[in-house]
């Protein structure tokens, strides 16, 4: 994802969060630190949430396998649930666990428009989701 897009698609969703009772920011040092960062934390004091925010306008997403191992690392140590957002351009923004993710042959993350539609939660049930 190409910076200024990421970073309008990380406020985006910033202020989805926010206007959904969710204490939310932006982490200053996701992609710039050797330790595991999120995009997003977020809580409502009942549920705490790590994301890595993903925005494009093709069909497809590879994410790095390590990018996904810091995700699940960080969240684990934070008490945080690990969710991969995707937002494809008309279509809107996809959750899904890491468990849910198809894998290349290498250990990439590969995130098809049809899977997010498929096993990806909507903005509405990730916020609604209780566990």
């Amino acid at each position: 994802m190409g910076k200024i897009k990421g970073t309008r698609a990380e406020r985006e969703l910033v202020h989805m969060l926010w206007s959904s009772d969710f204490a939310a920011l932006r982490a200053a040092g996701s992609g710039s630190t050797p330790l595991p960062c999120p995009d997003i934390i977020a809580g409502n004091g009942i549920r705490k949430l790590a994301i890595e925010c993903k925005s494009l306008k093709d069909k497809a997403e590879y994410i790095k396998k390590e990018k996904v191992e810091e995700l699940i690392h960080f969240a684990k140590k934070f008490g945080a649930e690990p969710w991969i957002a995707i937002r494809f351009d008309n279509e809107g923004w996809f959750f899904l666990n890491h468990e849910d993710v198809e894998r290349s042959k290498e250990g990439s993350y590969i995130i098809p428009l049809e899977l997010a539609r498929e096993r990806g939660l909507t903005f509405k049930e990730l916020i609604e989701k209780v566990y």
